[in-house]
């Protein structure tokens, strides 16, 4: 955002959005001098204060002579956060343990834990199905015709492909299938090349290249953009909203139940390198145009593989929710690449 501010009016306008941040009420200079530590008189700040307005960084009540931020404002304030940044997260409340524990759990805790520290709504999106890998395949015969491939991935994730035969299953194929699979595609990824490659060897006979074509669709039918979405802190998100936000929440839990929309745009905004903010008009979604999204991605190296994010009111505390979802995208990040190592 191209606005330049002198070092005066970009320390007002922080006081200004965290004071109203704090109290939900139109700040005017004398709060502004009284509060921020300044030493300039009111009527200074007073002009400063119509200057911002002017620039369209804040606004003020008919009623009153305090000001607001706009979204313009908010949005200065929170580039501002993120130039200034420490270069790592800050510590998380967060035990998930290590090794081959279910990335499930740790979702759900790391959302329970945001929702309970924020008191907003906490959204974490799983990592895709396809970026796992395979731990365990086993081959089962259900009946002589009828054999069942179980796909164990390193996230703890289980998938199941029933393949239905016209003639009897020899008990031997079955069993050099899952001996073949469990060396040949243990450690892939379900939507890596090398996985299909292993399906498709040149040397197989015809007999076992036609029986893993049977069961390759539980390694194969997954979207690459499949994931869950958890959500905690929905049942409070009205107890403290204003009268001028119940609104949005309202809109924002009619779109929860669509987890889809709310996926991508998470997608849209995953950033490997730094936690992202999005304020009302920035998200496409036409029922989070009141509300703030405020985010970090987990993942392994440069490779995101979800997001953590917080949603709430555009007067949000966006420093210490910044500051949550990076120490739990850390935290997250960590267990994942342990998770995966492990597999």
């Amino acid at each position: 955002m191209s606005v330049e501010l002198s070092e005066r009016q970009d320390a007002i306008l922080r006081r200004v959005v965290e004071e109203y941040v704090a109290t939900g009420q139109p700040v005017g200079s004398r709060t502004v001098v009284d509060r921020g530590g300044l030493s300039v008189s009111s009527s200074t700040v007073r002009g400063e204060l119509a200057e911002l307005e002017v620039r369209g960084l804040l606004t003020h009540p008919h009623t009153s002579a305090g000001r607001v931020p706009t979204d313009r404002g908010y949005r200065l304030y929170v580039d501002g956060l993120l130039e200034r940044l420490e270069p790592r997260p800050p510590e998380f409340p967060l035990e998930l343990g290590s090794g081959r524990g279910e990335v499930e759990a740790a979702l759900r805790a790391t959302t329970e834990m945001l929702a309970q520290l924020t008191n907003l709504l906490a959204l974490v999106s799983a990592p895709p199905l396809t970026s796992a890998t395979v731990r365990h395949v086993e081959v089962l015969l259900l009946q002589p015709q009828v054999a069942m491939a179980v796909v164990i991935t390193s996230t703890g994730g289980v998938t199941k492909r029933v393949a239905v035969f016209d003639q009897p299953v020899d008990p031997g194929l079955a069993k050099w299938a899952a001996q073949y699979l469990n060396e040949q595609v243990g450690g892939l990824e379900l939507g890596g090349h090398l996985l299909r490659r292993r399906f498709e060897d040149p040397d197989l006979g015809e007999p076992e290249r036609a029986f893993l074509a049977a069961l390759r669709p539980a390694f194969s039918d997954t979207d690459e953009h499949e994931q869950r979405l958890y959500v905690g802190g929905a049942a409070g998100l009205l107890v403290d909203a204003r009268e001028r936000e119940i609104a949005g929440y309202r809109a924002l839990l009619e779109v929860l139940e669509q987890r889809a929309a709310l996926l991508e745009v998470l997608r849209d905004c995953l950033d490997p390198k730094r936690p992202f903010v999005r304020l009302g008009q920035e998200l496409s979604h036409p029922a989070l145009r009141d509300v703030a999204l405020v985010g970090a991605s987990y993942g392994i190296a440069n490779r995101p593989l979800g997001a953590v994010s917080l949603i709430g009111p555009l007067r949000m505390d966006y420093a210490g929710a910044i500051r949550s979802v990076r120490g739990a995208a850390g935290e997250l990040s960590r267990f994942i690449a342990e998770l995966y190592d492990a597999g």
